[in-house]
């Protein structure tokens, strides 16, 4: 198994989707030169994430797009695909390179290719004299929408005023190497959802597509509570964050109101998050400056999708109040046809969707007594099983794909919410079975989000977070029930952060310990790295591979 698709299996996308900030070693500070609190400068902002993989072939590179940032008018200009390196690519390799400086919150932003959303990102805050970061993601599968021209659209929306002086300053590039990549990474189209002619979403595929799978950038974001939904409670209880039904959250897609793919959200915290942005002023938390989209595999709907007609495909959170905003969920449809057949059909021929069990209850305790008092404990789940055929020019070929969410979590706060404790895991398990010509092709991904973390606000508003943050992921492919490769991921992210809140910024007073430790093992070798900060200045950045 090559490097490439180990990855591929692990984040469940076709290709390798990384996160380079900062990823050459950096030299580690001695005890003696860590200030006794935050300055007016730190480091820049850098994760222990692996870079993206580049082959040893001629490359191209282009500037996208070049902008700064004051508000929310996007950036828009034109796409041409760069001369001298072909039409098709073993490798392209976008990168966003940022600066910012003064007073500013973290942003969320996007970059769209002909409609296609190519990245989604958020921004570090800065230091008042300013930081430089970026950000790198293997975008080759988006290779169709990349061989044409195409409108850009690039955003991150922004406030700069009197208070808030920081103007988001990125330039974004495309880097072309050239060769063929792999078919099974790169789809012939990728599709964007239409509007309907009677309103609502709509996904027209070519009559011969073999395989589908969609993907979706879901984020909770805007700055309500939907931002923090992890840390909602039902409305009977006294909390700042309340929905009738606590925080289970769950990323749906249907096609034609059939219920076609399920999934737990990442609970991603921006570089604002948890009431203290100390936390992540050099090390971010897992995905937040690359926001990993989501993935359905809509195979088992090919069959029907195929008929030339436009179907209704729809994505909708559920847990969240009707008429309620606060989720963006992007769409791209990544589709595979068969280059022997002009039409290929097929038939959905299983689908079980289970009950959404579980609950949210809250549990009251004495009044008076000391440390949390009030309590909600939540246990949700949800499991679904979708088969159908294609009958293409190389045989009968099915998919069936089965998932299975699972969430637990408790929730614990004191009376004004000067103590917030939360300790929540999410478990997202899905096999995809592609049986055709030739043994039946299985591949089996588990993951888990983990979030413990609790704030207090103490003597002397002196506010302190103790958070750690997990994305884990083990992934096994078999065929014929012989496994041909495995996989798995641990990022660990883990905080210790206090400063003075209700003063000036440079009265705060801030300290902070972050780490965080990204291991990527599996049958073809690892990656292993340690990143530590203190009061903003890198003391540990060590590899194990």
């Amino acid at each position: 198994m090559t490097k490439r698709l180990l990855v591929a299996l692990l984040t469940g996308v076709t290709l390798l989707v990384g996160t380079l900030i900062g990823a050459a070693p950096a030299p580690a500070a001695g005890a003696h030169d860590i200030p006794p609190e935050f300055g007016t400068d730190w480091h820049d902002p850098l994760t222990a994430a692996p870079p993206v993989p580049r082959p040893d072939t001629k490359s191209c590179s282009i500037t996208v797009a070049q902008a700064q940032f004051r508000d929310f008018t996007p950036h828009r200009g034109r796409y041409t695909p760069p001369d001298g390196c072909g039409d098709d690519w073993s490798k392209v390799v976008l990168r966003l390179d940022g600066k910012v400086k003064g007073r500013q919150y973290d942003r969320l932003g996007h970059l769209r290719l002909g409609g296609v959303e190519i990245l989604r990102t958020s921004t570090p805050q800065p230091s008042p004299d300013g930081i430089e970061w970026s950000v790198e993601k293997d975008v080759t599968r988006y290779r169709d929408t990349l061989r044409g021209t195409q409108d850009v659209e690039l955003l991150i929306g922004n406030v700069v005023n009197d208070t808030y002086t920081g103007v988001i300053d990125v330039t974004v590039t495309l880097t072309f190497y050239e060769g063929t990549a792999p078919r099974a990474y790169t789809p012939d189209r990728v599709l964007t959802l239409a509007e309907g002619a009677t309103g609502g979403p709509t996904l027209t595929t070519p009559r011969n597509s073999e395989r589908v799978v969609a993907e979706v950038y879901a984020t909770g974001s805007g700055g309500g509570c939907e931002e923090y939904w992890y840390l909602t409670v039902p409305t009977a209880a006294p909390y700042s964050c309340r929905t009738e039904k606590g925080p289970y959250r769950e990323v749906r897609v249907t096609v034609d109101g059939k219920l076609a793919g399920i999934a737990a959200p990442f609970p991603t915290v921006w570089t604002g998050g948890w009431s203290n942005p100390f936390l992540w002023y050099v090390v971010p938390g897992p995905r937040a400056l690359d926001v990993k989209p989501i993935q359905y595999d809509l195979t088992p709907f090919a069959g029907l999708l195929n008929d030339g007609r436009p179907h209704r495909v729809e994505v909708s959170v559920a847990g969240v109040p009707e008429g309620q905003s606060g989720w963006s969920t992007p769409v791209n449809v990544l589709v595979w046809q068969d280059a022997g057949s002009r039409k290929v059909t097929g038939g959905l021929t299983t689908h079980r969707a289970g009950d959404l069990t579980g609950s949210s209850t809250y549990s009251p305790g004495s009044p008076g007594s000391p440390g949390p008092r009030h309590r909600v404990d939540t246990e949700g789940g949800h499991r679904l099983t979708v088969s159908g055929y294609v009958d293409t020019s190389h045989g009968r070929v099915t998919t069936t794909v089965t998932r299975a969410l699972a969430h637990t979590s408790v929730h614990r706060w004191s009376d004004g919410e000067s103590t917030d404790a939360l300790d929540g895991t999410w478990t997202d398990r899905e096999t995809v079975t592609t049986d055709g010509r030739g043994p039946a092709v299985t591949t089996r991904t588990h993951r888990t989000y983990l979030m413990d973390g609790t704030t207090t606000l103490g003597a002397g508003d002196r506010l302190r977070t103790v958070l750690m943050l997990g994305d884990r992921a083990t992934v096994t492919r078999a065929r014929g029930g012989k496994v041909t490769g495995w996989s798995r991921l641990d990022d660990t992210y883990s905080g210790d952060a206090t400063y003075t809140v209700n003063v000036p910024r440079e009265e705060r007073q801030g300290v902070a310990t972050t780490t965080e430790r990204y291991r990527l093992h599996g049958s073809d070798g690892c990656h292993d790295r340690t990143v530590t900060s203190v009061q903003g200045v890198l003391t540990e950045d060590r590899r194990r591979c």
